[in-house]
């Protein structure tokens, strides 16, 4: 047993990804399509990825809220592994990702499972009466809204619902905001993992795969 983690190489991480990912030949292309029309490439991981669908499967997670949609890359993924009736509502600010991320998940036959919603993500949870219908919410939007998201979509989790937000270890810059080019995101992100981890109505964790993601389990 080792103490402390094992560090992972780029031969690790490549298998890891070989073996355990969650994108294929159509979400490459999409990123790629999504570079070429300058959307950011901000995305889930591929491994996040399979994590998530594990995630979605062994949890029998069926309605799903994700804030932040940009190319519509996670929203697919975890679309993929929802069983017969499953939903992701995914909440996306701007028009121009929204439109694209329609196409895609158009493409991939994905309309009855992802319901894309263009909206500011505060002024979308404000608007909307959900409460404890989600078995998942995921966050991936901006960083410094963190907190008031995890405040606002609390209500609408069920008791054992799972709240994930990604990246939590700040683009390799958490515990070091001065050498990022984006400190106050990195302030935002610690201050959330504080925040998250000592909040009553949770259990949290971090895992660290990608650019990690902080969890928590409603209780």
């Amino acid at each position: 047993m080792s103490v402390k983690p094992t560090e992972i190489t780029d031969d690790i991480y490549n298998f890891i990804v070989e073996n355990y990912s969650a994108e294929d030949e159509f979400l490459r292309t999409l990123k790629a399509e999504a570079k070429a029309l300058k959307i950011p490439e901000i995305c889930i991981s591929p491994d996040q990825g399979n994590y998530m669908q594990f995630l979605i499967k062994s949890s029998g997670i069926k309605n799903i809220l994700e804030i932040g949609t940009l190319a519509g890359y996670s929203a697919i993924i975890m679309a993929r592994a929802l069983p017969e009736g499953g939903k992701v509502i995914t909440v996306e600010q701007s028009i121009k990702h929204a439109e694209f991320a329609k196409k895609k998940i158009s493409e991939a036959k994905l309309n009855d499972k992802i319901e894309v919603i263009v909206s500011d993500g505060r002024e979308y949870l404000k608007s909307v009466n959900f409460e404890e219908h989600f078995d998942l919410v995921f966050l991936d939007a901006d960083k410094t809204s963190y907190s008031k998201y995890l405040d606002m979509a609390t209500p609408m989790l069920k008791t054992g619902g799972i709240f994930v937000a990604d990246n939590a270890l700040a683009f390799g810059f958490l515990m070091n905001e001065e050498s990022s080019k984006h400190p106050n995101q990195v302030k935002a992100i610690l201050e959330f993992n504080k925040y998250f981890t000592n909040k009553e109505e949770y259990f949290t964790h971090l895992l660290t795969i990608g650019d990690g993601l902080i969890m928590g389990i409603k209780k």
